[in-house]
């Protein structure tokens, strides 16, 4: 076992900037160019090698390198001896059939027919799953096409909203065959630094947390702190300190960002007031 951990991170593509987003928020140091393949982060020990996101599964599953960034999509793509040991929250993704708008069809009509798709092995597991015979055409770009040139008769593709494929003249079937986000893998047997992975966890799950929660802080009559407080339970219970005036008392919790802007309505509708919203730039929990 080498004393540096290495890691693998997109080089491109959608999840690269995001994952050295969350990494560099996380405390650790990545690169200013983007021809940098090797960076040392020589404060955290933590060698960062800019790979193919297709690749990361891969060199992990080898063990060539201990720990990596990818999508859900392209691990289970890969067939590689990885696995999945934390979801980021970012990048996220439905990987759906589609089929002529026109056909009129749905997914038990798939049976038998090719289908294209840029995941063959991702795909096969689905159709195993589904109990379809199918045969694959493997593309490696604009899967789109493959019904108007006559190579197949539908798809399988990774979607964000859908667009380019309606543009195509296609529509999606079924429900998402799986859904993915950016993740974090390791080879299962491979031994690794566990003190620098679990701080690498920890500090990954800090940022995502910052990212979804915020601090909100308020004031409140005590006789009216039961209603307010179930609005605003926090994780392990609010705190709740005096304050000067009689009666009252000042509430802290950490609340979802997701409709903060509706939470300080209703709260100032039960009798809050001076009511604060506060970034998070990182926690631990």
């Amino acid at each position: 076992m080498s004393d540096t951990l290495k890691i693998a991170v997109p080089n491109k593509g959608i999840l690269a900037d995001a994952a050295a987003g969350v990494l560099r928020e996380a405390g650790y140091r990545q690169r200013s160019d983007s021809k940098e393949l090797v960076l040392f982060d020589a404060a955290n020990d933590i060698e960062f090698y800019y790979l193919r996101p297709r690749d990361i599964a891969v060199y992990v599953g080898e063990g060539t390198l201990d720990i990596g960034i990818t999508g859900r999509d392209m691990l289970l793509d890969s067939g590689a001896n990885a696995e999945e040991i934390m979801a980021l929250g970012f990048g996220t993704s439905k990987f759906r059939f589609a089929v002529p708008a026109e056909s009129g069809w749905g997914v038990a009509d798939l049976s038998g027919k090719r289908i294209a798709t840029a995941y063959p092995g991702l795909l096969r597991r689905c159709l195993d799953q589904l109990g379809l015979d199918n045969r694959i055409i493997r593309l490696d770009g604009a899967v789109e096409s493959a019904i108007r040139l006559g190579v197949a008769d539908a798809i399988a593709d990774v979607v964000d909203t859908g667009t380019t494929l309606r543009k195509a003249g296609l529509t999606l079937i079924g429900e998402p065959l799986l859904v993915s986000e950016a993740i974090v893998i390791r080879r299962p047997d491979f031994s690794v630094d566990e003190a620098a992975l679990t701080q690498l966890l920890a500090r990954l799950s800090g940022v995502r947390v910052a990212r979804e929660y915020v601090l909100v802080d308020y004031d409140i009559a005590e006789a009216l702190l039961i209603e307010a407080t179930t609005l605003t339970p926090g994780l392990e219970g609010p705190t709740v300190s005096p304050l000067g005036k009689a009666g009252w008392v000042a509430v802290r919790a950490l609340v979802p960002r997701l409709g903060v802007q509706q939470l300080m309505d209703d709260l100032y509708v039960v009798g809050a007031r001076g009511i604060l919203i506060t970034e998070l730039s990182a926690c631990r929990l």
